[in-house]
């Protein structure tokens, strides 16, 4: 419980710093780097999403992208048909979570197995991917939306708050992207110390000894998978406001496979991994995107094989394990406490 209780102060003060520099990034760089840096954010986000339920619910979603790509239509399609935008960003975050609900709710409940799971949601985003790609034409539209098929919806409105009009700036989509990374990452934190986050890790651990103590895997297990399909919207949304436009591709099986590799990258098992993963990884990219000589795709492959092969647990843990075993032998190296002169014979006694 004491480990428990520093651990969340450390991470109120780590998300209080993070909040200041963000605060104070926009003095300090170009407006094209915050821009940048604004969907590497969301990206971390989307990442979070997967490195809740994977890593700590221990279910291997292939589909993330499905919420992701919910999430960002939703708020389109909303922000078209609302002067506020308030409901979209709601809308953002419920949609998806209602949509992981109901998929959740035939998978846990048909007690599907963890490997069908993942196949499950990969089609899922394969078939939302061809649906929302053959929506061109004024025939579909939702109110004021034209969904516009395989040319997506261009020209999304942005961030207006409530009762004042005031539009936000690129910047201002900055502040909001990085304080939603910082409220979702404590969230979490928050989440995980709670009773329903020990069970969820504790079902993870050992399912069946889990149901033998009284608690409901698949109750659990969809909870969790709801709470990051809301997290994956709300990436969604973020990352159709950071370009005021969102298209199929969305769906890709691009975008999927690169979440799994951000979350693989950065470790299963934490949260500071998946965000650290996805930020170099996409920092990676664009890297590589400004010059001929490598292709992106080869150097994620060759990454990732490089991962699986020599650092399966990721990049965080492995340097946890290194600094947990340091301090480790730092310790038995230190010298005990001295110890008491041996008591020397009397004069005149045989030693025997």
């Amino acid at each position: 419980m004491i480990r428990t209780v520093l651990s969340l102060r450390v991470t109120l003060l780590c998300a209080l710093g993070a909040a200041v520099l963000a605060g104070l990034a926009p003095q300090f760089v170009d407006t094209f780097t915050l821009l940048q840096a604004t969907v590497f954010v969301a990206m971390a986000v989307l990442a979070l999403s997967l490195g809740f339920i994977w890593g700590f619910g221990g279910i291997l979603s292939f589909g993330q992208a499905a919420f992701f790509g919910l999430g960002g239509y939703a708020y389109a399609v909303g922000a078209f048909n609302f002067t506020d935008s308030t409901v979209p960003v709601i809308l953002s975050m419920l949609v998806p979570m209602l949509f992981a609900a109901l998929l959740g709710y035939f998978m846990f409940y048909g007690r599907i197995s963890n490997v069908y799971v993942g196949v499950i949601t990969l089609t899922v985003t394969l078939i939302l991917f061809n649906v929302v790609n053959s929506t061109a034409g004024d025939a579909y539209r939702i109110g004021s939306a034209a969904l516009g098929g395989f040319n997506g919806i261009p020209s999304v409105p942005g961030i207006t708050l409530p009762f004042t009009g005031y539009a936000f700036a690129p910047e201002d989509d900055w502040y909001l992207a990085a304080g939603c990374l910082i409220v979702v990452f404590v969230g979490l934190k928050l989440l995980l110390a709670s009773h329903f986050g020990r069970v969820v890790v504790a079902i993870r651990e050992n399912e069946v000894r889990a149901s033998l103590l009284g608690y409901d895997p698949r109750l659990y297990k969809l909870l969790a998978f709801v709470v990051g399909g809301g997290i994956a919207g709300l990436a969604g949304c973020l990352y159709t406001l950071w370009g005021a436009f969102i298209s199929p591709t969305i769906f890709g099986l691009a975008t999927s496979a690169q979440i799994i590799i951000w979350v693989m990258i950065g470790g299963l098992g934490t949260l500071i991994g998946p965000v650290l993963g996805a930020v170099a990884i996409q920092v990676l990219v664009t890297e590589i995107g400004g010059q001929q000589l490598l292709d992106a795709n080869f150097v994620l492959g060759a990454i990732l094989l490089v991962f699986v092969l020599v650092l399966p647990a990721g990049v965080v843990p492995t340097v946890e394990r290194g600094v947990a075993a340091l301090w480790r032998r730092g310790r038995r190296g230190r010298p005990g406490p001295a110890e008491a002169p041996a008591a020397h014979p009397l004069p005149g006694k045989a030693l025997s």
